[in-house]
C-alpha cells in the first residue's frame, strides 16, 4: 500500500513503516507494557529486543498473539497479562501483578477506542498536562500522545460502505498495518524522541493539534475531573 505523502523533519513519512522507523534500534533490557496497540506494534519492538508486557482483558487472544509473535521470532520476549480497564479492581490487580513481576517499566502505552473523536482528545489532554506535572515536579519520565493514522483494520469489516471506500481510495489515504504502527514505535523506541515530551506526533513526526488539543485549562479541568471521577467510584471496581 502507498500514500501520497514527503518525508518530514524525521526523515519518515505517513508511508513508513514500524520496521523501517526502529531499523538498528536496539530494545534490549527496555520494558514495554501496553493495551490496545495491535499485533504488529508488540511484533515489531519485539523484533528490536524489547521485553513486552501485553495487558489485555482477552487472556486466550493475548496468548494466541503471543505465540503467534513467537513463532516468527523465537527470542521474542513477550507476556500476556489481564486487565479490564473498565474495572479499577482490575487494574490495580494488574499494577500489583507488574510490580511483582520484577520488570522495569520503561515505555507504557495506552489506546482506546471508544467514543473515538472524544477519547483520542482526551488522550492528548492527558499526556499533555501529565508532561507537565511531571516536569513541574522535575521528573525524568516524558508523556506524548500520538495519532497512529487511517489504517485499514478489521474494524471496518461490519460496513459494506466504508469497505468499498476503502477500495476506491485506500490506497492513497489509508495506512497497511504496518505503516499503521510505525508512529507508535517511532516515539516509543527512536533516539529523536529522547527528553521531548508533551507533544503530539502523527506519521512519525511531530504534528500540529486542534486548538482545543492545546488548551491548558482544559487539561486540567479533565485531569480534575478524571481524579474527581475515580475518587468516587463505588468500592473502586
Amino acid at each position: 500500500m502507498w500514500l501520497f505523502s514527503r518525508k518530514g523533519a524525521s526523515g519518515f513519512s505517513a508511508s513508513s513503516t514500524a520496521e523501517e522507523v526502529t531499523q538498528g534500534i536496539d530494545g534490549t533490557g527496555l520494558t514495554r507494557a501496553s493495551s490496545g496497540i495491535g499485533t504488529e506494534t508488540a511484533r515489531v519492538l519485539a523484533l528490536r529486543g524489547v521485553h513486552v508486557v501485553m495487558a489485555v482483558k482477552n487472556m486466550t487472544a493475548g496468548r494466541e498473539v503471543k505465540d503467534t509473535i513467537a513463532k516468527r521470532n523465537p527470542n521474542a520476549k513477550i507476556d500476556a497479562m489481564e486487565l479490564d480497564l473498565s474495572s479499577l479492581a482490575s487494574v490495580r490487580k494488574f499494577a500489583a501483578d507488574f510490580i511483582s513481576s520484577g520488570l522495569p517499566l520503561n515505555i507504557l502505552m495506552y489506546n482506546s477506542l471508544s467514543a473515538y473523536g472524544q477519547s483520542k482528545l482526551a488522550n492528548v489532554l492527558h499526556a499533555k498536562d501529565l508532561a507537565r506535572r511531571l516536569k513541574e515536579d522535575e521528573v525524568a519520565i516524558t508523556a506524548n500522545s500520538l495519532h497512529p493514522g487511517a489504517i485499514a483494520t478489521n474494524l471496518f469489516r461490519h460496513s459494506n460502505l466504508i469497505n468499498g471506500i476503502v477500495g476506491l481510495v485506500g490506497k492513497y489515504v489509508i495506512k497497511n498495518v504496518e505503516q499503521g504502527a510505525a508512529t507508535i514505535c517511532y516515539v516509543a523506541l527512536h533516539p529523536q524522541i529522547t527528553g521531548k515530551t508533551g507533544l503530539y506526533f502523527a506519521d512519525s513526526n511531530v504534528a500540529e493539534t486542534s486548538l482545543q488539543a492545546n488548551d491548558n485549562a482544559l487539561a486540567r479541568k479533565l485531569w480534575d475531573f478524571t481524579f474527581t471521577l475515580i475518587n468516587n467510584c463505588p468500592n473502586n471496581t
